[in-house]
């Protein structure tokens, strides 16, 4: 292999609230050193599939975010613009399709009088997160890594040169340490002089009953899965650690695939779940190595599976290394002036 692994484990149920993920190839960011890290995610596939033995189930074929009423089609246009405007050595990547075109890219969809088009990424797909990390797990295994489960670490310390890891099971001393654990990150990382400012976000989605294949594309909150299902979603509730479904966010959800693709009305809603979003203040990721305890790191972001690729090549480099590579810099804590604590 060419370059090491470096295995994401979070604590929220992200991972379970999105079964299938759209990988998202236009940042909001003001700096956007990822517009080209889709471009990874075929070969990281790849190499996961070579390594674990196992399918991913991964496609790259472009994906949609549907725009309903002129209003939300200005809004999408001019932050397509704004993207390529910051990123002008990037490939753009994005294009506004009017319903006509977009008919034809799904002739087996029936859409809504409301919808005027699409924006379309060439690079989009999506991968289902639950093959993913089990063909992690199985590579890290073959190559020689360890896995532990239901052990959860109480306390990183800095002991000498390197940090002393403490779970419910076992004491673990090492050279370095990446805290990668969601929500329970702030915690786990202020003893090692990073103060990461996280929130939690609820999100909920819809899951139809298995039906035709009439999605050939994901779009962002309404995706056809391999098995048949249609997921509807997501929302993005402020509402602390409580992850209860609602009749509101169903309402709210089933409103727009409807309006989207009314025929989705006659399907049944089989299932319903809510997750936990990881977020900073500005819902960029944040990517930091301790200043006072170099060789401890933090990655934080929301979604790990989004940016699988990247955290394979760049952030792994960083703890091989002991350095966070250039693409990276932007999005330590500094941006949010938080400064570290002893």
């Amino acid at each position: 292999m060419k370059r090491p692994f470096l295995v994401r484990h979070q604590v929220s149920c992200q991972a379970g609230l999105h079964c299938r993920y759209q990988l998202e190839s236009r940042s909001g960011h003001p700096v956007n050193p990822f517009c080209q890290h889709h471009l990874a995610w075929a070969e990281f596939a790849h190499e996961v599939c070579e390594h674990s033995g196992l399918p991913l189930d991964f496609e790259q074929s472009g994906g949609l975010v549907f725009c309903l009423g002129e209003e939300e089609w200005a809004k999408r246009t001019a932050l397509n613009d704004r993207i390529a405007r910051e990123n002008p050595q990037a490939d753009r990547g994005t294009e506004m399709i009017e319903r006509p075109e977009l008919e034809r890219l799904l002739p087996k969809a029936s859409l809504g009088p409301t919808v005027v088009g699409a924006s379309f990424g060439y690079n989009d797909g999506h991968s289902n997160p639950l093959h993913l990390l089990t063909s992690l797990h199985a590579a890290v295994g073959r190559m020689g890594g360890r896995m532990r489960f239901a052990d959860p670490v109480r306390r990183i310390a800095p002991q000498g040169d390197g940090f002393r890891v403490e779970t419910a099971g076992a004491i673990n001393d090492c050279r370095r340490v990446v805290v990668a654990a969601g929500l329970a990150s702030a915690d786990l990382a202020r003893p090692l002089g990073l103060e990461l400012p996280v929130h939690e976000q609820r999100g909920q989605i819809l899951v139809t009953e298995r039906t035709v294949p009439f999605l050939p594309l994901p779009a962002s909150g309404l995706r056809q899965t391999r098995e048949g299902t249609v997921m509807i979603g997501a929302t993005q509730e402020d509402v602390g650690f409580n992850t209860d479904t609602t009749a509101e966010a169903t309402a709210k959800l089933a409103t727009r695939a409807t309006q989207i693709i009314p025929a989705l009305a006659e399907r049944v809603i089989v299932r319903q779940w809510a997750g936990l979003r990881v977020l900073s203040p500005d819902g960029a990721p944040i990517y930091v190595q301790s200043e006072r305890h170099p060789g401890a790191f933090a990655a934080i972001c929301h979604s790990g599976v989004t940016l699988a690729a990247l955290h394979a090549g760049a952030m792994a480099e960083a703890v091989s290394t002991g350095a966070i590579p250039a693409v990276l810099q932007p999005f330590g804590t500094e941006r949010f002036h938080v400064q570290a604590r002893s």
